[in-house]
């Protein structure tokens, strides 16, 4: 009997083994960062090693030598759009982000195989779907952790960033925005509603296209929806642009007094400039 009770006390210790697991913080965490560029998405997946009082390039990242540029699995980005990578035509799609760091200029490689822990065994230039040369730059603020991020953000142009340490490296990139929003314009303006013609007509007077088109546009816009202290705003600015600023002053003060009723104070005092400026030029 007491050979019994050891013999099952021994299963329950096994088991009590068996189903327990230590779980301890990543090194290299990892991240997956979807980033909104002009109407398309860029998505950064890798994961983000430590400094830890290391020497980073030079040491722990050799110079001159192929780099996964991260940890673990080979650092990604996807591109939901055709983008210009530093100069080259990149087609949609999720790319391998390599790098060659070197003291003085570093070589930035997007290659189409995705699958590598680390670097690929055996590197094909196939492969190469864009190869960058960029100027390291010397950071005054430490980053901790490796960063990868998109950054300096306008509607057809942002910066892919690789920052560690006190280097930082840049890769400029371009998308078709104007493109792809005239497209967007063009097939939307078949039976437009209100939103669309709001959108549609600032967009031309923010990107200086059509002016008459875009009042053409405005005007409907407020018919469908009627007078609100933001769509009168912009009604107002595309007639200053159009030299009309007798009409702009009247538009203006109708907005201005639509958002004392809506105790909007930004557009209270951006109306009171604006009708205030335009008074000089009548």
């Amino acid at each position: 009997m007491k050979q019994l009770v050891l013999f099952i006390g021994l299963i329950a210790f096994t088991a009590t083994i068996s189903m327990a697991q230590v779980k301890t913080p990543q090194p290299s965490p990892k991240v997956k960062v979807e980033q909104d560029f002009g109407l398309s998405t860029v998505t950064l997946e890798y994961s983000r090693p430590g400094v830890k009082d290391r020497t980073i390039f030079g040491d722990l990242v050799g110079y001159d030598k192929m780099w996964r540029t991260g940890a673990n699995k080979n650092s990604m980005v996807t591109f939901s759009d055709k983008v210009t990578f530093g100069g080259t035509e990149v087609e949609p799609g999720t790319y391998a982000l390599f790098t060659k760091p070197g003291a003085t200029e570093w070589e930035v490689y997007l290659y189409t195989d995705t699958e590598n822990w680390g670097t690929p065994e055996e590197w094909s230039d196939d492969n190469v779907a864009a190869k960058v040369m960029a100027k390291p730059m010397a950071l005054k603020d430490k980053v901790e952790n490796f960063t990868i991020s998109l950054d300096n953000l306008r509607n057809e142009t942002a910066s892919l960033c690789i920052a560690w340490d006190h280097v930082g490296v840049m890769v400029p990139l371009t998308l078709a925005t104007d493109e792809m929003v005239m497209a967007t314009i063009e097939k939307t303006m078949a039976g437009p509603g209100a939103g669309d013609l709001y959108n549609a007509a600032r967009y031309y007077r923010e990107n200086g296209k059509d002016l008459d088109k875009a009042l053409v546009w405005m005007k409907e816009a407020i018919a469908k929806r009627g007078e609100l202290f933001w769509n009168t705003r912009q009604l107002s600015l595309i007639q200053a642009d159009l030299g009309d600023y007798k009409g702009a002053i009247k538009t203006a003060e109708k907005s201005l007094a639509l958002s004392k009723e809506a105790e909007y104070d930004p557009y209270i005092k951006a109306n009171e400039t604006s009708i205030a400026e335009w008074k000089k030029m009548k």
